[in-house]
């Protein structure tokens, strides 16, 4: 990853992936979710229910036995279950 690169992602001219995201907390000694904490993508106040999905999600995405397609079909079937209960 280029510092031109990186210089863009922090001036919001690109989006970075999943797989940016987790070599940029990696590289900084955190877990994705703290990143996103720190980055105020993710709230880490939130109610407890909130917390554990965050956790499931989490795990989700840091399977590597997982393609990023069935990530993202696994997060859509999770997240379908969790809205039928609210």
């Amino acid at each position: 990853m280029s510092n031109a690169y990186l210089s863009q992602i922090e001036r919001g001219l690109h989006q970075p992936s999943l797989k940016v995201l987790r070599s940029i907390a990696g590289a900084l000694n955190l877990s994705g979710e703290a990143l996103l904490a720190q980055a105020g993508v993710i709230d880490r106040d939130a109610p407890a229910s909130a917390a554990a999905a965050t956790t499931v999600e989490s795990a989700i995405r840091a399977d590597p036995d997982l393609t990023e397609d069935e990530i993202q079909v696994l997060l859509g079937v999770y997240r379908n279950f969790r809205q039928r209960r609210s």
